[in-house]
């Protein structure tokens, strides 16, 4: 179904609260309700009053929402949700579904694939296709469809526009992914702060990227977690002394450990830490132990 009007931009995310408040029911908010990837080293968090301020909290009614699981936990993956009408298969290998000029806001979306003990998945299949800026999807050709494979640490980026409205659903962004060998996961991406996550009966708060504004697009970020079973990863020796105290501003690399609140870290991944980015507040950087 195609809408002959442009869409207009998303709305940026509102409504953010510091990491230490409690949630609308009282609660507080815990770890698990903080985003996990801290995708690029030089791309700082959303920050709002010294914490990371979640974009899934925004248009969720009044109401915490669910949240793809912590895959440290037991919990199960990430849903699944139907395919729908406009699946192709056969897609182009690529990373961005873009040309220079395409119409609409740029989007990029960037993340991890995790299994159940929340190590990452290298080599999964991530199958992506979405309408246009107009709500219309390409089904003669493979305009906004394209596949690609998480790298060595399990990571992933997608350079789009952000979806267009079409009649009964609100913004979303399709995505089958499947690990090497096992089971395709298929999905659908939400944006917050949508007046019509409300009355879409698909909508998943799960499923909500995180997404703010970035120059005159947006970035958003979003993790999976496949039903994959995995064995925890070796420890280090338990003589191997922490590296130090972690601090904002330092440049870590892979395998350097540190010490935060008492507790003992193991660096995953290099990056240069930022405040909002405390062990742990960013598994995805930081694996306790």
């Amino acid at each position: 179904m195609t809408k002959s009007s442009a869409v207009s931009p998303e709305p940026s995310p509102g409504g953010s609260r510091d990491a230490s408040e409690a949630g609308p029911s009282g609660r507080p908010i815990s770890r698990k309700n903080l985003l996990r990837a801290a995708v690029a080293a030089s791309a700082a968090p959303l920050v709002a009053g010294g914490g990371i301020a979640l974009a899934r909290d925004t248009g969720s009614g009044g109401a915490l929402p669910a949240l793809t699981p912590a895959c440290d936990d037991g919990d199960d993956p990430t849903p699944e949700q139907m395919e729908g009408p406009y699946f192709k298969p056969d897609s182009p290998l690529r990373t961005s579904l873009v040309a220079s000029g395409t119409p609409g806001t740029p989007l990029t979306v960037s993340g991890y694939v995790f299994g159940r003990a929340c190590r990452p998945l290298p080599g999964v299949l991530l199958d992506f296709w979405q309408a246009d800026a107009a709500g219309a999807y390409d089904m003669s050709g493979f305009a906004f469809r394209g596949h690609q494979f998480t790298d060595a640490n399990g990571a992933f980026t997608l350079t789009t526009v952000v979806a267009g409205l079409y009649p009964g659903r609100t913004r979303h962004i399709h995505v089958k992914a499947q690990a090497p060998g096992r089971p395709v996961l298929t999905t659908q991406l939400y944006f917050p702060g949508e007046p019509r996550n409300a009355t879409d009966a698909l909508y998943d708060p799960a499923l909500l990227m995180n997404v703010r504004a970035a120059g005159q697009g947006r970035q958003g970020t979003f993790d999976f977690v496949l039903d994959v079973a995995q064995q925890p990863g070796p420890t280090d020796p338990p003589t191997d002394p922490p590296r130090g105290v972690w601090a904002a501003g330092t440049s870590y690399r892979a395998g350097d450990r540190v010490t935060h609140g008492g507790v003992s870290y193991r660096c995953l991944q290099a990056h240069s830490a930022v405040t909002g980015w405390e062990p742990p507040l960013v598994p995805a950087l930081w694996e306790r132990g």
